[in-house]
């Protein structure tokens, strides 16, 4: 009988975690990946004091204005430069090309680059760094960053950018990263309402 009562404590203790971690979820695939990735101990950028607390990031919501599709411009022969960091390291990087797009009837820029060192895996990935008018207030004040991949590219030379799924540098959550600072000349002269918002200490 008390055989039985402990693996029915178990299993209700088991059902309890589950529930949590089925609460801990997002509208889309991108958040709920995120979450994830932030409340498992051995992905999250988080202190030990954050991750205890964690409930999940917040999200400006999703629209479909800041799905845009961009020209993008390459850089032929463009040479390798060392990206300022927020620590010593050096990152090499290349300047890979140039995204032109409409965002509330502006006309819009963004420098995107390649990482001449990548890790393996991310062989195909590009870094687009941004900074707009909503740093400082509702998102991080150094910038967001958004995944692109080489293989997104269309044959008519466009290329899909999801401002949805921009996301902090892991500099905004802990002081033991090294980040790449966003240049100035990626500044955006409106407010992108749209990814990861600031995060609260």
């Amino acid at each position: 009988m008390r055989f039985a009562l402990i693996v029915v404590s178990m299993f209700f203790f088991m059902s309890c975690n589950s529930q949590d971690k089925k609460e801990l979820s997002g509208k889309t695939e991108f958040q709920k990946k995120m979450n994830a990735k932030f409340k498992d101990a051995s992905t999250s950028p988080l202190t030990k004091k954050g991750l205890k607390k964690f409930k999940g990031l917040d999200f400006f919501p999703v629209s479909d204005k800041y799905k845009v599709k961009a020209k993008l411009v390459k850089t032929p022969d463009a040479p390798t430069f060392n990206f300022p960091t927020t620590t010593e390291r050096i990152a090499v990087y290349k300047k890979y090309g140039e995204v032109h797009f409409i965002i509330d009837e502006k006309e819009l820029k963004l420098n995107i680059y390649k990482n001449e060192l990548p890790t393996i895996g991310y062989e195909n990935h590009l870094f687009l760094p941004f900074l707009d008018k909503t740093n400082g207030s509702t998102s991080y004040g150094g910038g967001r960053f958004i995944d692109v991949l080489t293989t997104d590219e269309l044959s008519d030379g466009s290329i899909e950018i999801d401002f949805n799924k921009a996301y902090n540098p892991y500099c905004a959550y802990s002081d033991r990263y090294s980040c790449p600072i966003t240049p100035r000349e990626n500044f955006l002269d409106l407010e992108i309402n749209a990814g990861v918002m600031a995060y609260k200490k």
